[in-house]
């Protein structure tokens, strides 16, 4: 009976350790890799996102990494001491699907942090603003994932849809404003539920992704375009994006009226009077998807009026052979030097104040390194532009005044707010310090 009994808890022993064995060994793997990347991160400057990003409740969560595999980026969570962290916080893009994958509900996703402040205007969960009527999609209320940004699109008509007082009198049941991600979205949504609705866009479908750099790779992911249906694209260029949206675009003929930019916006007592460049429309319902970029932020350095001073590099090659400076840290900043430096051959130089390129994702800035590396990029590095001249432009590097010969300037320092119009109708803006 004692052999029985001994033998039966042999058995149970030996699949436990079976099981627990090799499930120890992953989590160590798991626990040395996320305080290995941590280190390096805190290293490289590395700890501080972009924008919305997950906050994980430390008391709560149960250390099944559930978030840290279902996150698509790479070695942007990780376990340390049993606990879900953020160990390479620069890398998120607040994809969100950390906080879906958490059986427990450890995560929410905020703006901002404890040191960094974010401007978001204050928005209800229909995407409807602290003015009745006025609503906001995409990028402009933080959410610049372009999968993300169609889906508010669409949510957003759904909730113009549930007001009341739709298809009467002589005005628009809606107005959006801009063709990008959420826009163009929203205009098929509108079209799909027979609303009279119009989209003005001050340049051409496609928004800010119509300006990026060509060949810029766009993380999409499936999403779901009204009228045409599903889209499953998990990496792809931005001018296959565009490609395919011109072709929704021809197929569907949501009505968009393109350079055509809006100027304000007055409320009356049935909605608003949109003014814009070419006159006056009036809606009850106005969605802004005008992002965050629109208005360039600006350097404010003598010389920056001059006509070599541009925000955004469309074509390299007139670049080539020039003596170009690039100024950011971003994204969009090291695809214009990358891009200046391999297609147009330029004699590029790369200028950042911080001493990390902590906002921008591995891929970039393993491919600025390697060109740098390779001596066609100089990189500048702890340095503030100070001046800028005709063949000249004037930088502050370790306290020190530096010149160098140049023939034209990159601005890459992202966008500003639109506060000034937000304020002037009265949407409530609210600086987000690590807060949903």
């Amino acid at each position: 009976m004692i052999a029985d009994e001994w033998m039966h808890w042999t058995v149970y022993l030996a699949a436990l350790l079976v099981v627990w064995v090799p499930y120890a060994s992953v989590r160590r793997r798991r626990f040395a890799r996320g305080l290995s990347v941590l280190s390096e991160s805190r290293a490289l400057g590395l700890l501080e996102p972009a924008s919305l990003h997950p906050k994980i409740d430390e008391s709560e969560c149960i250390g099944c990494a559930s978030c840290v595999d279902a996150c698509p980026e790479e070695d942007v969570l990780g376990l340390i001491d049993g606990k879900a962290r953020l160990v390479r916080a620069a890398n998120c893009i607040g994809h969100g699907a950390c906080k879906r994958a958490c059986p427990v509900g450890a995560i929410e996703l905020v703006f901002g942090t404890e040191t960094r402040g974010v401007e978001i205007p204050l928005l209800q969960k229909d995407f409807q603003t602290s003015v009745p009527g006025l609503f906001i999609a995409g990028e402009l209320g933080g959410m610049g994932l372009i999968r993300n940004a169609v889906e508010q699109g669409r949510q957003a008509v759904e909730s113009v849809r549930r007001r009341g007082g739709l298809g009467r009198g002589d005005q628009l049941d809606l107005l959006i404003v801009g063709a990008g991600p959420a826009g163009f979205s929203a205009s098929l949504a509108a079209k799909a539920h027979g609303l009279r609705a119009l989209t003005v866009e001050q340049e051409m479908l496609g928004g800010a992704v119509a300006h990026y750099p060509r060949g810029k790779i766009v993380m999409t992911g499936p999403m779901q375009l009204p009228l045409y249906g599903s889209v499953r694209l998990r990496e792809t260029s931005k001018e296959s994006l565009l490609e395919l949206w011109r072709e929704v675009e021809r197929r569907t003929r949501p009505p968009i009226h393109y350079e055509e930019r809006m100027t304000a916006i007055e409320r009356s007592d049935t909605g608003f009077e949109v003014l814009t460049s070419r006159g006056r429309h009036r809606a009850r319902a106005v969605l802004l998807a005008i992002g965050r970029r629109g208005t360039p932020r600006k350097l404010g350095v003598p010389g920056e009026e001059l006509d070599k001073v541009v925000y955004r590099l469309i074509e390299p090659e007139q670049y080539r052979d020039r003596r170009v400076l690039v100024v950011g840290g971003g994204d969009s900043a090291l695809e214009a030097a990358a891009r200046l430096a391999e297609d147009a051959e330029a004699e590029a130089a790369l200028c950042y104040r911080g001493s990390s390129f902590s906002r921008a994702k591995p891929r970039n800035r393993a491919r600025v390194e390697a060109i740098a590396a390779a001596g066609r990029l100089q990189l500048l590095l702890g340095s503030e532009i100070t001046g800028i001249e005709r063949g000249a432009v004037h930088l502050r590097r370790s306290e020190r005044e530096v010149s160098l010969a140049n023939d034209a300037v990159i601005v890459c320092a992202g966008g500003v707010l639109p506060t000034a119009l937000l304020q002037a109708i009265g949407v409530a803006v609210e600086t987000k310090y690590g807060t949903a």
